[in-house]
């Protein structure tokens, strides 16, 4: 195992990490129907930072009520969540662990029975029955993360993501399929991104100096294409107001889908960038100590487990501890879930992922 992942990493807006290993955001529908952290997300994600994970970030929040996406989804909406999330942070930081608020607005898929109002995108879409955001509305969805960026940090986390990625709002404008908008944020590469970086600029700019930003970014899937990830991404890393990039793989040992970037790694596309001060993170199925290890060695700076963190809540001991780890196969039992902390509701969700809960 490459003594590097168990480090520290500085991030060039002043916070660190005390290892290259994070806990990736994961939706797990257990916080209360208003947005309200509840005793069961605070249990399953305190239980993961607190046994070695050196950066640990919540699922997705909705920075807007028409933004909620899924039953059961961490609000930051409005001040009436700043208990429970200053409860969140301090028990996520309890043990050093970075702790990092995700944002989200589901766009086109923040169904109406969850949000009470017809959905949103950058343009229209009939298939989810959506309309498409006028400029002012998009300011305003701009203003709403900043907002929900300031609260982080008055409940004390140490920063937060953007989330760009898996079709949800901002990767609807990144879409040249699904963004066919004609003002300032729709047409090219840079119209289509100037939403993120808006909205990375009035974090950066109303937050304390020492604040992390990131940016999630998937480079296929949901009307995504590599070339406008790529772009992206660049800008990201050329401006240096953020401290890491995620980049979400679904697998980060695949080749790209395009027919056109074959023959190498997709990952290698966005480690090859000149990176300037900020770092990179990857996720996708990093199941083991060899996963980890080969991750970290292929360029990224810091791994992010998502499955690998839900089955194990001490991965990170346990890689430390064994190189040969390897996480439990799968499909698992409902009670070994529970002994993971994950509360029945949770359980529920994992069932439909395909072959994770057993029968």
């Amino acid at each position: 195992m490459n003594k590097d992942l168990f480090t520290s990493l500085n991030f060039n807006h002043g916070s660190h990490i005390e290892n290259r290993l994070a806990m990736a955001p994961i939706t797990n529908m257990q916080s209360h129907d208003d947005g309200r952290l509840s005793d069961e997300e605070y249990k399953w994600l305190t239980m993961r930072a607190n046994a070695g994970f050196g950066l640990t970030m919540t699922c997705g929040a909705f920075t807007e009520m028409s933004g909620k996406g899924f039953p059961g989804q961490l609000g930051i909406h409005n001040d009436d969540m700043l208990p429970g999330l200053t409860k969140f942070a301090k028990g996520l930081k309890e043990k050093g662990s970075l702790a990092i608020v995700q944002l989200i607005h589901g766009g086109m898929r923040a169904a109406e029975e969850h949000t009470g109002t017809q959905p949103v995108s950058a343009s229209d879409q009939a298939k989810f029955n959506a309309r498409g955001l006028t400029t002012e509305e998009v300011k305003s969805v701009i203003e709403n993360y900043i907002q929900a960026a300031l609260r982080a940090e008055k409940a004390g986390f140490d920063g937060v993501e953007v989330h760009g990625a898996h079709g949800y709002l901002l990767c609807q404008f990144l879409s040249a399929t699904l963004n066919q908008r004609t003002d300032d944020y729709g047409g090219s590469a840079e119209n289509r991104a100037r939403i993120i970086f808006e909205i990375v600029d009035g974090i950066r700019e109303k937050c304390r100096p020492d604040f992390n930003i990131s940016v999630r970014l998937s480079p296929e899937r949901f009307g995504m294409q590599l070339e406008d990830a790529l772009y992206t991404a660049k800008r990201l890393f050329d401006e240096e107001k953020i401290d890491f990039l995620d980049v979400s793989l679904w697998d980060f040992k695949k080749e790209p889908e395009e027919e056109a970037f074959k023959g190498k790694k997709l990952m290698s596309y966005f480690t090859e960038l000149d990176r300037k001060s900020v770092k990179l993170t990857v996720a996708g199925k990093i199941m083991s100590a060899a996963d980890v290890e080969l991750a970290y060695n292929m360029g990224a700076d810091f791994v992010m487990a998502g499955r690998a963190g839900i089955l194990h809540h001490d991965f990170v001991e346990q890689i430390q501890n064994n190189t040969d780890f390897e996480s439990a196969k799968l499909p698992v039992s409902e009670a070994y879930l529970a002994e993971q902390g994950l509360s029945d509701t949770f359980v529920k969700y994992m069932a439909t992922w395909d072959g994770f809960v057993s029968k």
